[in-house]
């Protein structure tokens, strides 16, 4: 293969091995197997372009239009004339998709559905880099500077999946940007001829021209450097925590990611995210857990908590972390008076699930799980610790069911200072509206607890409020207004409003993140899928803790301590936990003697025991899958250029140096004829091997119209094989190689663009595989049944092989 054609279909794969990182975006991978289809179209119609040659910004328009009659036919042949040339329709739909693609990345959580916005975003992103790589690379000679368009498609990839696969995505990118950085110093190197590189290569071995001994010893240093500068790119930043935050940092998906070493933890707002699960059209799996929990309406998964309001956004608060104790410390405010019952839950995370924070009951006393986990003692939080997450996770939580009374949180006494000051304040920006709705829907309450009480029934039953996920999901001071006055929203809204009105009302209040308690499986599991992702708050009494409140309507559950016609347990030992309740986990949940046979359910008779939590169904981001489809993809693209490939290879032994023996240079005569006689045969002149190699080289200068230089190689090549199959002391010839390549510029000239097309593409002496198939199996069948040989083999054999009569 030439040099450009090297260069050719590495940089095709190098873009295809960086679009790679794009995978985790959408749930289908069916997009690349396109993209990979239509990149080689451009890509080849480039190598035919620059051999012909036309000018080089020529050969990109061509590439470019290419390109865009491709996405015509694919994303809008209805607008299209005769489906495939482009109108002023068809860049108006193109305008409409992108606009809806673009409003999709912003409604849908990673993994996206791939929507037709969305595959043509991909799409059209992917041929552009690839056309882009290809024009720099190939057609203008620099595959230095084509590792930037890589860069980009790779650095969005990564950016928007927020590292999903880091590692694996940047090996792949980087790997495919070395190829092709060791094409073109390959094929610079062949251009200044054969360098001295060491010892030759042993007897017998052959190859091509441009993997001659003389060019492999800077090839190998070239590569030797690109191995160790990858390896140092990924190395030194996991030795180094300092560089943490580099391009290979696990910042995951979720909402934030810790730092070791008794540092700080930060995090984003993810409730534009939580939006995006609540819409997503199919509920995807993201936990399964199993509990011994009497009931699990109260099964909160928390996630973390947001406890700043600047007036724009709720935020959690930047804060020390620390070690995970062996036992948590205890919950914040909670007294000894209050009914406590400790329960275990074992808790399964999908393959696919990566978050940051660890999501687990409310108020958690010891966690039992694997990696570089950090405890945030203020939320009562883990924190991954330097790209740990929550990715196939399986952990065991005990936490404390929380049971106060209403005269409980009615008679709680103000809670300390530092924490009201630091948990009821409020912007100035704030709009006196908030705080004067506050005011009139808690009007007359005796206490904080019933002023509590009253927002979230306001809100959930008696105010007129609609839920609606579709809603903007803004959290400033603007978003609350807007929601007080249209009464429509999702958690988010209920949770921030309620938070922020609390705070005006002096009651300390915070938005928690998680997940309501799922749904029940036929086997006592619980499943937890995205669109249970919910927001709500938690505000604090002096002497209970942080306790949950549910403002939105239809969705969770009111606490028991929110309703009057449910009892509340009387008061327990916190420090000594049920003991059945704690036990170790079994097998299986098993129901209390006391429960009826119809009614033995778990989570229905009582406190059991939980099992091992079973994994998600959803096993993750499906990478098997995924691999299959792109080597499916690769193979269908390879199909139609195998006899190309094979053709390639078989000339490079040929025309490779071997051996100096006697026996190694008549060898190396007698490939050069033959490689002589298939090339004539690709470009028309079939082989007649009747005929002596003097009057066959008189035949092939004759039907292939070839002079001279061409025609001396023909003739000096057939003195040579005449020389080492006939003389009595043979004298192999030299430059026989040089000698084959002219012929095939001379073969090549004299015929048209058509003929010069099939020789590269489909040359006819590509049928010599046949043959060599065809008689393999006639030699394996007569080794155990010679009577049946078949007839039809022999037929195809005939049929394939030319006339030795001809010309």
């Amino acid at each position: 293969m030439s040099g450009s054609g090297r260069l050719a279909l590495c940089a095709f794969a190098a873009t295809l091995m960086a679009a790679g990182a794009l995978l985790p975006l959408v749930q289908s991978a069916v997009w690349l197997l396109h993209a990979g289809i239509m990149l080689a179209v451009v890509g080849g119609l480039g190598a035919l372009t620059r051999r012909v040659p036309l000018a080089r910004p020529l050969t990109v328009a061509l590439q470019g239009l290419a390109a865009l009659l491709m996405l015509t036919v694919v994303f809008a042949p209805d607008q299209a004339l005769l489906g495939i040339v482009p109108t002023p329709e068809v860049f108006a739909q193109f305008g409409r998709l992108l606009t809806e693609g673009g409003d999709d990345v912003g409604r849908y959580a990673i993994p996206a559905p791939a929507t037709d916005g969305i595959r043509l975003m991909l799409i059209g992103g992917v041929l552009i880099i690839g056309l882009a790589v290809d024009a720099i690379a190939v057609t203008f000679r620099g595959a230095a500077p084509a590792g930037l368009p890589l860069l980009a498609l790779y650095s969005v990839a990564a950016g928007l999946s927020g590292g999903a696969g880091g590692w694996l995505w940047f090996l792949l990118a980087a790997g495919g940007y070395l190829l092709l950085l060791l094409a073109e110093g390959r094929d610079r190197l062949s251009q200044w001829g054969r360098v001295f590189g060491g010892a030759p290569r042993a007897p017998g071995r052959f190859s091509s021209g441009s993997d001659a001994s003389g060019g492999r010893a800077p090839v190998r240093t070239g590569r030797r450097i690109g191995v160790v500068a990858l390896g140092v790119a990924l190395v030194v930043p996991a030795a180094l925590p300092a560089l943490d935050g580099g391009l290979l940092a696990g910042t995951g998906a979720g909402n934030g990611s810790g730092v070791g070493g008794g540092g700080t933890i930060s995090a984003v707002n993810p409730l534009v995210s939580l939006q995006d699960n609540l819409n997503q059209p199919e509920d995807r799996e993201a936990l399964r857990y199993r509990t011994n929990a009497p009931d699990t309406q109260n099964m909160y998964l928390r996630i973390m908590a947001l406890d700043k309001f600047d007036g724009t956004s709720w935020r959690f608060s930047q804060r020390k972390v620390e070690d995970v104790p062996d036992r948590l410390p205890g919950s914040p405010g909670l007294g000894p008076g209050v009914s406590t019952t400790e329960i275990r839950t074992n808790i399964s995370a999908a393959g696919w699930y990566r978050q940051n924070y660890l999501p687990m009951p409310y108020p958690a006393t010891q966690v039992d799980i694997e990696g570089r986990w950090r405890f945030e003692p203020a939320g009562r939080t883990l924190v991954g610790d330097r790209g740990q997450s929550t990715r196939g996770a399986r952990y065991e939580v005990a936490s404390l069911l929380v049971n106060p009374t209403r005269e409980q949180l009615a008679a709680a006494p103000p809670a300390p200072s530092s924490l009201r000051r630091e948990y009821t304040e409020v912007p100035a920006i704030l709009p006196d509206v908030v705080k004067a709705t506050a005011l009139d829907v808690t009007e007359g309450a005796a206490n904080d607890y019933e002023r509590a009480v009253r927002l979230q029934d306001w809100f959930a039953l008696d105010g007129g409020f609609t839920y609606n996920t579709e809603v903007d999901s803004g959290t400033g001071v603007t978003a609350i207004t807007r929601f007080l006055r249209n009464k429509e929203g999702f958690c988010v809204h209920f949770s921030f409003a309620m938070a922020a009105m609390a705070r005006t009302l002096g009651i300390p209040a915070r938005v928690a993140v998680g997940f309501t308690p799922g749904t029940q499986q036929p086997d006592g599991s619980m499943s937890v899928g995205l669109r249970d992702a919910h927001a709500w708050p938690e505000l604090y009494f002096e002497g209970v803790g942080w306790t949950r409140f549910e403002p939105t309507p239809s969705r969770g559950s009111a606490p028991d301590y929110t309703r009057e016609d449910v009892p509340s347990d009387g008061p327990s030992d916190v420090a000594r936990p049920d003991t059945s309740a704690s036990a170790a986990p079994s097998a299986e949940p098993s129901a209390s003697d006391s429960c009826q046979a119809q009614a033995a359910q778990p989570g229905e008779c009582g406190p059991v025991t939980p099992g091992a939590a079973l994994p998600p169904t959803d096993s993750g981001f499906p990478l098997k899958t995924v691999a299959w489809i792109v080597l499916g993809g690769l193979a269908v693209v390879a199909l139609p250029l195998l006899p190309l490939l094979w053709r390639t290879r078989i000339r490079a032994r040929r025309l490779g140096s071997g051996g100096r023996s006697p026996a190694d240079a008549t060898a190396r005569t007698l490939m050069a004829w033959r490689e002589i006689t298939d090339t004539a045969w690709d470009h028309g002149v079939p082989p007649d091997e009747s005929r002596t190699p003097r009057k066959a080289a008189e035949r092939i200068v004759r039907l292939g119209r070839l002079e001279g230089a061409a025609a001396e190689a023909v003739h000096r090549v057939a003195g040579s094989v005449e020389q080492v199959l006939y003389a009595p002391e043979p004298r192999p010839g030299t430059g026989l190689a040089d000698d084959a390549r002219r012929v095939r510029e001379g073969l090549g000239a004299s015929v048209g663009r058509w003929t010069r097309l099939r020789a590269l593409l489909a040359p006819r002496s590509s049928v010599r595989v046949v043959w060599a198939a065809s008689e393999r199996w006639t030699s394996l069948t007569a080794r155990w049944s010679p009577q049946r040989l078949s007839a039809a083999t022999r037929a195809v054999t005939t049929r394939w092989r030319p006339s030795r009569q001809r010309g």
